[in-house]
Parts: C-alpha cells; structure tokens; sequence
C-alpha cells in the first residue's frame, strides 16, 4: 500500500514523464529527485508486485515523505553516487530513469534555507545541510573574478563582474550573512524593472555552485548510460538552458559537450535514441496553476 505525506512539492509534467518511461510492471526503475514523492508515487502505481523502485534525495527533509511500499527503497544520497548505489543493491540494470531537475516549490517557499529572496534567511541553499560549503561561504572566501565567473556561467548575468565586484566590496569590515545583506550589498545594480528576473538569475547561480549541480548531473547522466539496459527510459525535465543543454547533448551525442563521434563507416555514435523530436512543455493549464512549471521542459530517450 502506498502511503505518503502531505506533499510538499507539486510535480511537473507528471503524466507526461512518467508516460515516458513505458513502465513494465515488473521492471526496475529509479526517480532520482525524489522530493514530496510525486512522480515515485505515480511510477509505484503502474508497477506490478514484483516491480522495484529506488528514489534518491539528498535533502533530509525529503525522508519525511518516504513511501511506505515494499517495492521502494529510499537512497539518502547525492544522485551523482547512482553507479555505486546501483551495484550496492545488486541492480545491473534498470528499466527506466526519471528525473525531475532543479528546486522544489517546498526549498523555495521555507524561509530558514536562502533559496528565496522573498524572504531574509541565512545564505545557505545547501541541498544537504550535513555537508558543503554554504552560499555565505563561497561569497566570504571566492575572490572577485572566481564571483564573476560563476555569476556569469551558472546565472548567464551579463553585468557579472560588476555584481561581484560590488560584493567584495560589501564585505569589507561586514560579512555577507543573509539574503538581505546579499540584496543590499548588489541592489543598485539591478534595474526596478527588471528585479525579480535578475536577483533570481543571483540565486541560481550561488544555489548551483554551492550544490556542484552542473558537475552532478554529468555524473548522474553518465551513470545512467551504464545502467539503464537496452530499451530502458530517460525521462528528464529541465528548467534552465544551462541543464537542458547538457542533457540535450548527452541524449544525442552521449557526450555533455555535444561532440559529435561517428565510427569507421561515418555513422554517428550514440547511446541513445530520442524519444520525442521537441522538447514537451507543459498544458496551458498546468502553467497556470503551477507556475513553476512554464520553465520546464522534458526530454525522453531510450537506450539503444
């Protein structure tokens, strides 16, 4: 029986990417953000008694929704680690994997985490509060170009540098605790009109190195090459350009780069096979009533 408690976290495109996966009833599938337990809830639903499924979070406060269902296992751990875990329980391979990317509603909407600056909180933004450095950290200890680099990589801001260097001089005789401060020491370089787009472009970019989410999910994608068996399912749905371009090139090229590899003949080389020819978005009507959602895109891809 599955049990589950009030989720905190409203899943996107949840028929359509769990459609994807063409679930087997007895097959073995993983939903590598497992979050409230959304999509594990509905992947659970369509496997029959002797099917299996492994959902991995990081986050502690994911395990307060932990389903109760003999055919689920919980890994309390980054996603990157899927290889080992998978050896760990004895899974050569699985049948599909889906994955659900970026921030759930619940980080954004607890004022004690500094995901959000709706509210003042410490500047955390740790996935996993046990370990990691913290965003506060990174803006103490990076020096100004490392700043700059991130602000213009992971959050694409075209005034970067000019962002970072205004936080190295805020910090100066006060260290950057909070989301307050954080907002104070840069707000004069973000336009009124454009407030909200451009101290959310700040945040993603902190949250991303803080969380090593670039390097991760390389890691998970690779791992997945490996496991999934022949005919098994990608399922991934994406919220900015910066992971959806990762995965579009390991679904088509098996490389994040994108790097086009062809063997004796001139065929291309790839491990997988792309299920849907554009990118699925959400029904008008889920954007409305879930607004994290009209960021998102999913992709699906089958293990040739």
């Amino acid at each position: 029986m599955i049990t589950n408690t009030e989720t905190y976290h409203i899943p996107v495109l949840l028929q359509e990417s769990i459609d994807g996966l063409d679930i087997k009833p007895d097959g073995v599938y993983v939903d590598v953000t497992f979050g409230g337990g959304g999509h594990s809830t509905e992947i659970l639903r369509r496997l029959g008694p002797n099917g299996r499924l492994y959902s991995f979070d990081q986050d502690e406060d994911a395990e307060n929704n932990i389903l109760n269902d003999n055919r689920f296992t919980f890994v309390r751990s980054n996603f990157r680690y899927l290889r080992n875990w998978m050896r760990y329980y004895g899974e050569e391979h699985i049948d599909g994997l889906l994955a659900d990317l970026g921030v759930s509603s619940h980080h954004f909407d607890d004022e004690t985490r500094g995901f959000s600056f709706r509210f003042d909180a410490p500047l955390d933004m740790r996935m996993n509060k046990r370990s990691g450095t913290t965003a506060a950290e990174i803006i103490k200890n990076y020096d100004e170009d490392q700043l700059a680099d991130v602000l213009y990589l992971y959050g694409e801001l075209k005034n970067a540098r000019k962002i970072a260097s205004a936080i190295t001089k805020a910090r100066v005789g006060k260290d950057i605790m909070t989301t307050g401060d954080l907002i104070q020491a840069i707000e004069k370089l973000i336009p009124r009109e454009r407030e909200k787009k451009e101290l959310a472009k700040v945040f993603q970019a902190l949250r991303i190195e803080v969380n090593h989410e670039m390097e991760a999910l390389k890691d998970m994608l690779n791992g997945a090459k490996e496991v999934l068996c022949e005919g098994g399912r990608l399922s991934v749905i994406t919220y900015h350009s910066l992971e959806d371009r990762i995965v579009k090139n390991i679904m088509k090229t098996g490389n994040a780069e994108g790097k086009v590899k062809q063997d004796f003949f001139g065929r291309t080389e790839a491990p997988f096979r792309q299920i849907n020819g554009k990118v699925i978005i959400p029904s008008d009507q889920e954007q409305e009533q879930n607004p994290r959602s009209r960021s998102a895109k999913l992709r699906i891809a089958e293990k040739i």
